[in-house]
């Protein structure tokens, strides 16, 4: 009797085990891709879509207001911060904020130091990287020459960014934006 060899063929196998393989780790992908919610930047006080396309209008009308006015943040708390998470050890200067409620004082002055009062005045307190506790006034009133934004509820300790954004006319359009910090 002769013995019949039986050749068997591993190929079918290898391919069908690459492709649950690669469907599994597609599945995995995508699972876990939309788990992290994407957060959109809040950059010029705008999304940033609309600030990549307008930014040569942005920056003109800014450099228009930088050259008649000033703005700065008056009677606030400030202070150097250790910023952790980061490659180096990095200190930043920063307002420091308090648990609770906080108010923000700015001045707004022209070119010869004379306060401005007339400007459309709008702040907001965001945090980097997420647009979630976002808080947004969209009108500063003026109060003895300061736009003073009152009664901000402070409570998740972290970074935050206080924005101003200035506007005198149509053509003049000036922003602040300062690093916060409060404590835990």
């Amino acid at each position: 009797m002769a013995k019949k060899n039986k050749e068997t063929s591993y190929w079918p196998h290898m391919i069908m085990d690459f492709l649950i393989i690669g469907i599994s780790l597609g599945y995995w992908t995508v699972k876990h891709a939309t788990a992290l919610p994407v957060q959109e930047s809040n950059e010029y006080m705008m999304k940033y879509q609309q600030a990549d396309l307008n930014i040569n209008d942005i920056l003109e009308k800014k450099a228009h207001f930088d050259q008649k006015y000033r703005i700065a943040i008056v009677g606030a708390k400030e202070g150097n911060i250790e910023l952790e998470n980061t490659k180096r050890a990095k200190k930043e200067h920063t307002v420091l904020l308090e648990k609770g409620i906080n108010t923000f004082v700015y001045s707004l002055t022209d070119s010869k130091g004379e306060p401005y009062v007339d400007a459309n005045v709008t702040f907001l307190l965001t945090r980097p990287f997420t647009v979630k506790d976002d808080i947004l006034v969209k009108s500063v009133p003026s109060h003895d020459g300061k736009y003073v934004i009152k009664d901000i509820n402070i409570t998740k300790p972290g970074r935050y960014q206080l924005q101003l954004k200035v506007q005198i006319d149509e053509n003049t359009v000036g922003y602040s934006e300062i690093p916060a910090y409060l404590k835990p």
